[in-house]
């Protein structure tokens, strides 16, 4: 099989048990990780994520697997785009 067949056979449920076992080092059944499904598991939650869960993220992998930046002036501009939530003035009583 190969690995770009592998990632595009992952179903959510088992995304997130491979997510779970390379945040916590364990499998779901409390079984430690090897080093080398440590190293497996963060590449195949990488390539899935980078495919399947687009994100706005300043840095991400990419779904060609290239790393994906963005640069200050965009996160900035981003952050002027949205929504404004709460603003408030300062007011002085001056007698």
């Amino acid at each position: 099989m190969q690995f770009d067949d592998l990632v595009a056979s992952i179903t959510p449920a088992t995304f997130e048990r491979l997510l779970q076992a390379v945040e916590t080092g364990k499998w779901p059944d409390g079984v430690a990780l090897s080093e080398a499904q440590k190293e497996h598991s963060v590449q195949l939650v990488m390539a899935y994520q980078a495919r399947y869960c687009p994100s706005d993220e300043p840095f991400r992998i990419g779904a060609d697997g290239l790393l994906v930046t963005r640069s200050k002036r965009e996160m900035r501009d981003s952050l002027k785009s949205e929504t404004q939530i709460a603003s408030f003035s300062l007011h002085t009583d001056e007698s």
